[in-house]
């Protein structure tokens, strides 16, 4: 990492880094990437979610699909682990939950590559303060 050698360098990289954050979450933004985030909470890990990472980052790169493949901590689906969201560009995040390899794969052919519905999405159980 360059050094920072003044404080427009830090208030530089601090906006470069807000973007980026931003970009992962705003999936209005039809410019993203694919964002998907793999839940490594303890449960997570326990029931095989360092697999799932490591495939999904594996897969995605043989197949030249430009995604991002991040860690998460726990998504609050523990009866539900590995739970894995899927942000595509324009719609919003989808999470699914059992996933293991087989399920990735399906993950990226159908729902990442065709836009199709995929078994294993675990319903919203929340509502934003907009919806309030």
């Amino acid at each position: 990492m360059k050094r920072l050698e003044s404080y427009d360098d830090l208030r530089k990289l601090r906006n470069e880094t807000r973007e980026k954050i931003s970009s992962y979450s705003d999936p209005k933004n039809a410019a993203n990437r694919v964002i998907i985030r793999v839940g490594m909470g303890t449960s997570g890990i326990a029931s095989g979610a360092t697999q799932v990472l490591e495939f999904f980052r594996e897969a995605l790169r043989k197949r030249n699909i430009d995604a991002e493949v991040l860690m998460s901590g726990d998504m609050g689906y523990s009866y539900a682990e590995p739970t894995v969201q899927v942000t595509r560009p324009g719609t919003p995040p989808l999470v699914f939950g059992d996933v293991d390899t087989h399920r990735a794969d399906e993950i990226i052919e159908k729902y990442i590559r065709q836009g199709e519905p995929v078994d294993g999405v675990i319903p919203v159980d929340y509502l934003t303060i907009e919806e309030i």
